[in-house]
């Protein structure tokens, strides 16, 4: 069975069969949200040093900066872990889901494989706390409204919340050279649903404009994920590292 509540992005899957709950555990990866996998598995890590559990009933939790855990019905503790800037990722192999997270520095693979999925979901969760903590995005407009410099020299706004067929651009101006910037604004650290929102604006003005135009896209924002960086290199897409708030 599959749940979708609209306006929520939250996507759950009751008892779904390997391919299934693959597609949900890779899309919600994609977008950046916190995905979630009940089921009876085993788990097997390789790095600084080597560990596997063998098949047990465990929660498996992937977060969009790049962390994973794994838990059992005891403890506060996960049994395995990685730390944040992990690359996720979910495959089938032989009829079962395999979910793994890797990161090169140190070299760690950690490999999750489902003998049955109960249950899975991917949710983008906001932690409301941290608006106060961090600011807002309108916070983070201003600052660049203020000093357009901080996204780079020469830079001027135009306006804000331009629109576009793509959705409306959080500011859009002008480089130093007079070519059309858009710059796309997030108030915490980010994966890789970012950089394709902003891919889809900059496709978007350069239909809207004309064929000539080069459009350069800008994601601003405290920080991102090591996955997104490398798709933003991949788009040729840029980032600049900025707080919502002054410290």
């Amino acid at each position: 069975m599959t749940t979708t509540e609209s306006g929520s992005g939250l996507e759950t899957l009751t008892r779904p069969d390997a391919e299934r709950a693959r597609e949900l555990v890779a899309a919600g990866i994609e977008r950046g949200a916190l995905v979630t996998v009940v089921g009876r598995c085993t788990v097997t890590y390789d790095g600084r040093a080597a560990s596997s559990l063998g098949a047990g009933e465990r929660h498996v939790m992937l977060k969009p900066d790049g962390a994973a855990l794994v838990h059992t019905d005891e403890g506060q503790q996960p049994v395995n872990w990685q730390p944040p800037d992990c690359d996720h990722e979910a495959t089938v192999a032989d009829g079962r889901l395999v979910v793994e997270s890797h990161r090169e520095t140190p070299e760690e693979h950690l490999t999750v494989r489902f003998e049955s999925v109960v249950h899975a979901a991917a949710y983008p969760l906001t932690d409301e706390e941290d608006l106060s903590l961090a600011g807002t995005e309108a916070d983070l407009r201003e600052r660049i409204l203020d000093e357009p410099a901080l996204v780079e020299a020469g830079f001027e706004p135009l306006a804000t919340e331009r629109s576009t067929p793509a959705g409306a651009v959080d500011v859009f101006g002008e480089d130093a050279d007079g070519r059309t910037v858009v710059v796309e604004l997030k108030r915490r650290r980010v994966g890789p649903d970012a950089v394709g929102q902003l891919g889809r604006y900059v496709d978007a003005l350069e239909r809207e404009l004309h064929a000539e135009t080069d459009v350069r896209g800008i994601l601003v924002a405290p920080s991102v994920t090591d996955r997104a960086r490398r798709l933003l290199a991949e788009r040729g897409l840029e980032f600049v590292a900025v707080e919502p708030t002054r410290e």
